[in-house]
Parts: structure tokens; C-alpha cells; sequence
């Protein structure tokens, strides 16, 4: 049996320079064992997470805006399994202390605004989880890779960027940026069985297989977007994702090292605890 450990997880951080090349998607790094291995491993910190998933809720509650947050950044290709990551990882979670904000096309109030807008109107509260499904770097990899901005804009935003997770991080708040990273013939998989299974139409969109077209451009983009914007308030992690339970068990490690690094303790009572015990047994 292969036990994966939080520390694996972290040894996921991109090299520099960075090149996709350098990464096999269908690798799971760190873990040797077999499928029912793979579910018992990701299950082993259910618990832990739990708790110090409330107590970083209890400590928003208490604190308010002294208290830190967690924002999770996921990017990868069409199908590469953003959205089952957070679901799987988030389900142990409370939901009210998490928060998922899918980033699709821009509505034309968004396009009347600087790319930013629609981002920071999402901006973790204190106390919470935040996960972002695509994110801002869709405001840059795409322009550039269909040629809708010019170079001096693209890198304007990647100033912007950088300057924005500065100061998320100022305020406490802990990013973990992660890149799905699937291999193209995964990526036809996928797509296929969104055509084949009637429960998944809805997922399929036609533009998929266009992009599809793109795809060592997107490479190209999303490989300079991560040399350019991995910092160590804000690093970018790359998780091989053609083993999908493999991703999502990593990124979940992930996002219990950025939990356990927090070292919060349970907020004081605010209050007199034992008057208030004689007060609710005297009302009886």
C-alpha cells in the first residue's frame, strides 16, 4: 500500500522555468498503490479538515476582518475536471463556510469594466473557503491565445494580477493557485462521454472541440501565465490529472496544509460561561 502525504502534495509546486513537458499527466507522484489505496488515502484527513475548516469559520465569526481566508485558484483545460475537484473536496466541508464562483464568458456589464471587476466582487471574506472554477488567468490566456488583446495589454493584466494577489495576501488571505493538468487524449475521453451519456449533455459545449485546435497554443499561454505569476504568497501547483481521484486527493492535501499552516485556536467566549449556564438551567 502507497501512502500519500501532505508533503507529496507540496512537491506538486511548479519547477522554474516551467514547461508542460515536464510533467506526465497520467503520473500520480508521490503515490505507488492501487484504486481502493487511492480512496482510503484520500479519506484519511476527512476529519481533520473538517475541524479546522470550522474553526476557520468560528475564528471569521469572531474576528471579522482580522481573521484569514483561504482562496483556491483551479485552471486547466476544457474537461480537465475543475469543477468534480471542488465538489469532491468541498463535500466535507460546512457549506457555510465555502464558497464556489464558476468564471465563464463575460456578461456585457463585466466587458464595461477592467477584467478585475468581476474577480474582486468575489473576493474571500474572513472566514471563508473560496474556490474559483477558471479565474482571472481566462482574461488573459484566452485573449492572447485568440489574439483579442495586444501584448502591452497582456502584460498590463499580468501586472494587475500580480498586484491583486499581493493584496489578498496582505489581507490574510492563503491562495493556492492549481493547474489540472490532463493529457489531449484524456481530454477526448472526456468529451466523448459527455456525447455518449445522455446525463452529461449538459456539460458538453461545442466549443470544446474547437479549442481543442488551440491546444499547444493554450499550452504555450498557460505555461507563461505560471513562470510569470508563481509567487510564495500565491504558488501555483501542478496536479497530474488524468487520474482524476489523484488530482482531487492532492489538491485536498493542498488545501489541508494551507489549513494546518493557519495554527488557529478556537475563538474565547465573549461571555461569562458559567452565568450563562446558571442562566439556561433557571430557564427550565
Amino acid at each position: 500500500m502507497s501512502k500519500f502525504k501532505v508533503k507529496d502534495a507540496l512537491k506538486l509546486r511548479v519547477d522554474k522555468p516551467f514547461d508542460f513537458t515536464d510533467y506526465d499527466p497520467a503520473s500520480t507522484p508521490g503515490f505507488t498503490g492501487d484504486k481502493k489505496d487511492l480512496k482510503k488515502q484520500a479519506k484519511r484527513f476527512d476529519d481533520e479538515l473538517s475541524e479546522l475548516q470550522e474553526l476557520l469559520f468560528a475564528n471569521g465569526r469572531a474576528l471579522g476582518p482580522d481573521a484569514p481566508a483561504i482562496l483556491v485558484i483551479l485552471q486547466g483545460m476544457d474537461t480537465s475536471g475543475k469543477g468534480g475537484a471542488v465538489k469532491s473536496v468541498f463535500s466535507v466541508f460546512d457549506p457555510q463556510g465555502t464558497t464556489t464562483v464558476g468564471f465563464g464568458k463575460p456578461t456585457e456589464e463585466e466587458l464595461e469594466h477592467d477584467f478585475l471587476w468581476r474577480i474582486r466582487n468575489h473576493d474571500p471574506r474572513p472566514g471563508q473557503i473560496v474556490a474559483f472554477d477558471r479565474s482571472h488567468y481566462e482574461d488573459v490566456v484566452t485573449q492572447r491565445v485568440h489574439g483579442w488583446v495586444d501584448e502591452k495589454e497582456i502584460n498590463r493584466r499580468f501586472d494587475a494580477i500580480r498586484t491583486y494577489e499581493k493584496e489578498l495576501a496582505d489581507r490574510g488571505v492563503r491562495i493556492v493557485k492549481a493547474f489540472l493538468h490532463i493529457s489531449k487524449d484524456f481530454q477526448v475521453e472526456n468529451l466523448l462521454e459527455r456525447v455518449d451519456d445522455p446525463k452529461k449533455y449538459w456539460k458538453y459545449d461545442e466549443s470544446d472541440v474547437t479549442e481543442r485546435g488551440f491546444w499547444q497554443d493554450y499550452s504555450r499561454a498557460y505555461a507563461d501565465a505560471i513562470n510569470r505569476t508563481d509567487e510564495d504568497h500565491a504558488p501555483w501547483y501542478i496536479l497530474p490529472s488524468d487520474n482524476k481521484k489523484y488530482a482531487r486527493m492532492a489538491l485536498k492535501f493542498l488545501i489541508l496544509e494551507a489549513l494546518r499552516e493557519m495554527d488557529l485556536s478556537w475563538p474565547e467566549a465573549d461571555f461569562d460561561p458559567e452565568v450563562e449556564r446558571q442562566r439556561i438551567l433557571a430557564s427550565k
